[in-house]
């Protein structure tokens, strides 16, 4: 598993996230077709009225080889009020029976700004296999500056600067600060568009907005009335181009990520929520 990921937006990239979006692929940029009220520009700031301090949700992270569903590891994610800041973390890691086959230990944490919800500071710690990454980005929002210290070690890594975009979001702000969106005058099959800084460039993506199902079944944890999304996917080793990923999080104000979906190159992928606490709102969600 190398390479990921797309995009996110309403909560979705959560997961794949931390099974390697260390190895870049190629994208088609061309965002022209995008129709929403949702622009990038408003990903300068917004209310938060979704998440909390003290709110943590777990993955469990599925892989198909061979028609076998094997259980593969898990993916723990996490609020820390840090005063003026809120410390996110998606902390993910294989299962030890699954480590014959490929070991991830992997590392995010993100301080977002608590008004605007935009990185402050960004760090990535990877083991994959036998790959290694630390990068830690700390932004400039002011000047739309983006340095990062980077190397296959921390004790190695080099500063680099970068010029970004305003409003610029990472991995893991952009999924937080999605949560608060409003989609309820959205159009089935609308898209709407998402940018992030990683891997020393930006990434201009969209999101298909697919409708909400009534009763959708989670495993494990019942069912729930949810919202669909289809992120665009970042072709290359792990995605085929024309590959189509779907995420479902709650239909209520947590928006709380349940499900995802996605083929691989060499199987496919599943990451399904196990566990949630601390959430602001009652899940109201789950029927």
């Amino acid at each position: 598993m190398k390479t990921i990921l797309t995009k996110s937006s309403t909560i979705l990239v959560l997961v794949f996230i931390l099974m390697s979006f260390s190895y870049p692929g190629e994208t088609n940029k061309d965002t022209s077709t995008i129709k929403s009220n949702l622009t990038v520009d408003s990903q300068c700031q917004i209310d938060n009225n979704t998440f909390q301090a003290g709110e943590e949700f777990v993955f469990e992270i599925y892989y198909n080889w061979n028609f076998v569903w094997l259980s593969a590891g898990q993916v723990v994610f996490k609020v820390q009020d840090e005063g003026d800041q809120y410390h996110l973390s998606a902390h993910g890691s294989t299962y030890r029976n699954y480590e014959w086959f490929f070991k991830v230990r992997d590392n995010y944490d993100t301080y977002i700004n608590k008004e605007t919800l935009l990185p402050e500071v960004s760090i990535r710690d990877i083991l994959e296999g036998k790959y290694t990454l630390y990068d830690k980005i700390t932004f400039d929002n002011e000047k739309n500056i983006a340095k990062s210290l980077r190397g296959k070690t921390k004790e190695v890594a080099e500063i680099s600067e970068y010029e970004v975009e305003s409003c610029m979001h990472d991995i893991l702000s952009i999924v937080y600060f999605s949560r608060n969106l409003d989609f309820d005058n959205m159009a089935e099959g609308e898209h709407f568009p998402i940018k992030i800084f990683v891997d020393k460039e930006t990434w201009p993506l969209q999101v298909t907005y697919k409708g909400k199902h009534k009763k959708k079944k989670i495993k494990g944890m019942g069912k729930f009335k949810a919202i669909q999304f289809s992120p665009q996917v970042i072709s290359g080793q792990v995605f085929e181009e024309g590959t189509e990923m779907n995420v479902w999080v709650s239909d209520d104000e947590n928006k709380l990520p349940l499900l995802i979906e996605s083929p691989v190159s060499v199987g496919s992928i599943k990451a399904v929520l196990k566990s949630y606490k601390g959430l602001r709102h009652e899940m109201e969600a789950k029927l």
